[in-house]
């Protein structure tokens, strides 16, 4: 009897052993720009680092997946995630309507936002008019450089352009510039590094989400990114790392804290508003 029951536990776990295997999902394919600190950047040793690469691999760990993360160039990750190579994007991407209508979104994990940078001892700004007669820095190229010029011409000051943020970074640091505008992620890691570089006034309405894509038919992955992130936020996970590698506490009203409903950005095409219940391990 006991080697009848042993023969067929045996039989049982070796019946077992392929659907157990089959439950280990492969691991999560993605990719960054690794050559946009403080998001992704190369590490000593060999490898990347930054926000981003904290953020998605704790992400995946709490997904129960492993995960491999490319550093490439920003302009193949959509269509090598469109074409199948990448299940979801890790670099920071803006959300926007014309992106929201061919790719599904989680919900915003920071805000990125323009910024000035002054130098140390400067008057701070408080509005365009305050950079009348003055010079601005900006990186070539961008769209600080394209408001910048647009806002030169109504306002009176010059516009500087540079091959590099840092660049522009230096030009206000050198006293050739009063101010740059940039990016307020780089502008405050700037300034976490270099106590002569102040970051100053963010320009509120230039507020969008950076949140992370998938292909339009993943709705289940899209949903499962987005849980993990979101109790990442309600642990304060997110809010750390950002402070890590941002130099800055995140406020109140920061994306890296705040929980939104539903599943995607609100207001925008493949936003699902269905209330669900967050459940966190």
């Amino acid at each position: 009897m006991h080697r009848r029951l042993a023969t067929a536990a045996l039989a049982a776990l070796i019946c077992a052993g392929p659907a157990l295997a089959q439950d280990k999902q492969p691991p999560l394919k993605t990719g960054v720009d690794g050559t946009f600190a403080p998001h992704a950047m190369p590490k000593l040793g060999g490898g990347i680092e930054g926000f981003q690469i904290d953020l998605f691999t704790e992400a995946a760990k709490r997904m129960k997946r492993d995960i491999t993360i490319d550093a490439v160039s920003f302009s193949t990750l959509i269509p090598g995630m469109q074409a199948g190579r990448y299940d979801f994007i890790a670099a920071p991407t803006t959300v926007t309507k014309e992106r929201a209508e061919a790719m599904l979104f989680t919900s915003g994990y920071l805000w990125t936002a323009f910024q000035f940078g002054i130098k140390k001892g400067s008057v701070p700004i408080k509005a365009w008019e305050d950079l009348k007669g003055k010079t601005v820095a900006v990186n070539k190229g961008t769209p600080y450089e394209t408001l910048s010029k647009q806002m030169a011409e109504k306002y009176g000051f010059t516009v500087q352009v540079y091959d590099t943020q840092p660049d522009a970074t230096q030009a206000v640091l050198s006293g050739r510039a009063y101010a740059t505008l940039g990016g307020n992620t780089t502008i405050v890691y700037a300034a976490s590094k270099n106590p002569q570089f102040i970051a100053d006034l963010e320009l509120k309405e230039t507020r969008a989400h950076w949140a992370a894509p998938v292909r339009k038919d993943n709705v289940a992955l899209r949903n499962q990114l987005q849980d993990a992130l979101d109790c990442m936020k309600k642990d304060g996970t997110i809010a750390k790392m950002a402070e890590k590698w941002f130099g800055k506490k995140p406020e109140a009203d920061d994306l890296a804290v705040v929980i939104t409903p539903g599943y995607g950005v609100p207001g925008m095409p493949g936003y699902d508003p269905t209330p669900h219940e967050l459940k966190c391990s």
